[in-house]
């Protein structure tokens, strides 16, 4: 799993299908992530001392990760994303669209480092 909080995602199928936004929170468990913005749901509150007014609450509801995708740093897409060693060891992910890195998973292995 390649997405981490904070990243900026696009829907890419359902009702909120082109949207983007940021991952707030995510549930590695269940395998979906709360995205700002998506999959909007109203809340019914009732009145009570801490909220007077009653009504309906927005909030957020999770999106299944395989409804998402990470946004391409070199022309805004979504693409699909790899993993690669670098020369020296560090492994990194990379989009797969243009072969840009998107950040390093780990440092620098020298179990790992290119053979000379």
């Amino acid at each position: 799993m390649h997405i981490r909080v904070n990243d900026i995602v696009e829907v890419l199928c359902g009702e909120d299908k082109g949207k983007r936004g940021k991952v707030v929170s995510i549930d590695r468990d269940a395998n979906k992530a709360v995205v700002q913005g998506v999959n909007m749901v109203f809340r019914h509150m009732k009145p009570s001392r801490r909220n007077q007014q009653g009504g309906r609450l927005s909030k957020e509801m999770p999106i299944n990760l395989s409804n998402i995708a990470l946004i391409d740093p070199v022309d805004g897409k979504p693409t699909r994303v790899g993993v690669r060693y670098l020369a020296d060891g560090s492994k990194e992910l990379y989009a797969k669209k243009s072969g840009t890195a998107i950040r390093v998973l780990s440092k620098a292995r020298p179990a790992y480092a290119a053979k000379k």
